[in-house]
């Protein structure tokens, strides 16, 4: 049975479910979404780990965070979630998006606490010139004026799960991008601009990663593609890159939930 817990960090309170048995693996979602993005696949990974499944500041049942914030914020407050739950050992991270930036900044700053990493669609550079000018600064000042209209919701829906993945996982993938459209204004609107408009290149912190590294990329993914993958990989001491279908950073947990577990658990083995 899932257990559910508020946990008081320096980013606010953050929803925390705890879910199986074993050593640990904490999961966080891609920025926009909350936890729900992990149904397929979490089932077959708590067969293996106790998972700690935590909702980002503002998102999902989390509350806002108290100002601007950066990865390295949400690295510690993962360690304040860890230490609430007792948890002491190293942990197994598995980040979407947003939660593998995370946990890239946690595994390079904390190596002590980090038995393996996974990524998946999470882009390691930072945003290029064209596309922060003209795709990203619109769609947040677009979302400060308007909040979450058909046009922002279109470009997350396109951006994240993509044509393929909304067919394949119709219901889940609108409870997903239901997150975004719940999710209270100016909380979410800080965390666009703290996670995404400000988020670092990250490069320059891939050598000091030396826990084995899964990362994954989707085929159709412009930001991220399976090269760009491979280029990061080979920065680092034990990396393997790994490519699945879909079109968008989100796609992978709903077209290939199975295949996406087997690789995790997989390197869960490795690690071990």
């Amino acid at each position: 049975m899932t257990a559910m817990s508020e946990v008081e960090t320096t980013l606010g309170r953050l929803h925390v479910q705890d879910d199986g048995d074993g050593r640990p693996a904490l999961l966080w979602h891609s920025l926009f979404v909350d936890s729900t993005s992990w149904e397929l696949v979490r089932p077959a990974l708590a067969r293996h780990r106790r998972l700690v499944v935590v909702d980002g500041p503002a998102h999902g049942a989390s509350g806002p965070a108290p100002g601007p914030f950066t990865l390295a914020d949400c690295a510690r407050a993962a360690v304040e979630v860890l230490d609430a739950c007792g948890i002491t050992e190293p942990v197994d991270w598995v980040g979407n998006a947003w939660g593998g930036h995370v946990g890239l900044t946690f595994a390079a700053g904390m190596p002590a606490r980090v038995r393996s990493l996974t990524t998946i669609g999470s882009p390691v550079h930072g945003l290029e010139r064209a596309q922060r000018v003209l795709k990203v600064t619109p769609l947040v000042a677009l979302y400060r004026v308007a909040g979450p209209i058909s046009l922002v919701r279109g470009a997350l829906r396109d951006t994240l799960l993509g044509d393929a993945a909304v067919a394949a996982a119709p219901d889940l993938a609108q409870r997903v991008l239901d997150a975004f459209a719940h999710a209270d204004r100016a909380p979410m609107l800080e965390a666009m601009r703290s996670a995404m408009l400000r988020r670092p290149d990250l490069t320059d912190q891939l050598a000091a990663v030396a826990a084995p590294t899964l990362m994954v990329a989707a085929e159709d993914d412009g930001d991220w593609s399976p090269e760009h993958a491979r280029r990061a990989i080979a920065r680092m001491p034990r990396g393997t890159a790994s490519t699945v279908a879909g079109g968008g950073h989100i796609a992978p947990l709903l077209l290939e939930p199975a295949r996406l577990a087997e690789m995790i658990t997989a390197l869960w083995s490795e690690a071990a």
